[in-house]
């Protein structure tokens, strides 16, 4: 790790969660901030380390993984220029890094020391509000993500369902089953089947009117029924599901 010179508050604008912040708080957050270089794959932290401070790219990319305890690596985020990670940390009673953080090629950062500004925070209202708001919108970014990432995975059983069922030379079929039966049936929640329903109907893929479906995009249907549907893993076609009363 090569340290450089102090970051100036235009560096500090740089970040989304900074940018809110007045100038002589920036000025504040300066003189106890670092701003250092990382070569490729050097680290920066490892998982379970004291978190005493959080970070900010300016360059280059950060990989933040966690290890299984067999020491298989899973990958939890690439944090790229204009980000900070950790931050979510100093409100925490002695916490510690729950992930590992290396570079992904030469990178440039800017690292905050997180009691100082949680000290900050607490000589100003609004500018806690700000932060939290800043917070939300980053949670509400990975809660999307994951959402999308849950959605991915089940659509691929839904979409071949309604292929595998759909009469030879037509367009449309009836399910008249319960959405909870047929959701087991594929191995999702009935809330995330319907979540899958609404997303193919939202990207006219498919049309519902109650048990009546009917495909309006049957190659982009087949494309989703193909994702992770490999020869070696394809799963045997369901069979057709007796129709249930509610």
């Amino acid at each position: 790790m090569n340290q450089g010179a102090r970051p100036t508050p235009d560096d500090l604008r740089r970040g989304p969660l900074l940018r809110p912040l007045d100038r002589e708080q920036l000025e504040r957050i300066a003189r106890h901030a670092l701003r250092f270089l990382l070569r490729d794959d050097e680290a920066l932290f490892q998982q379970g380390d004291k978190a005493e401070r959080f970070y900010l790219v300016l360059k280059g990319q950060i990989k933040l993984y966690r290890l299984s305890p067999d020491g298989n690596e899973k990958v939890i985020e690439i944090v790229t220029p204009g980000n900070t990670f950790g931050e979510a940390l100093m409100f925490l009673n002695r916490p510690h890094y729950p992930v590992g953080a290396t570079a992904i090629g030469h990178a440039e950062l800017i690292s905050i020391d997180a009691a100082d500004f949680v000290s900050m925070l607490r000589e100003s209202v609004d500018t806690c509000f700000l932060i939290m708001g800043a917070l939300s919108q980053r949670l509400r970014g990975l809660v999307s993500e994951i959402d999308n990432l849950t959605l991915h995975t089940a659509s691929s059983p839904v979409a071949r369902y309604l292929l595998e069922h759909l009469p030879e030379d037509r367009r449309a079929l009836d399910l008249d089953v319960r959405k909870s039966v047929l959701a087991s049936r594929l191995s999702v929640k009935p809330e995330t089947f319907s979540r899958v329903i609404k997303h193919l109907s939202q990207e006219e893929i498919i049309e519902v009117y109650g048990s009546h479906f009917t495909i309006i995009d049957r190659g982009a249907l087949e494309e989703i029924a193909e994702l992770d549907n490999t020869p070696e893993l394809r799963p045997a076609p369901c069979a057709p599901i007796a129709a249930m009363s509610s």
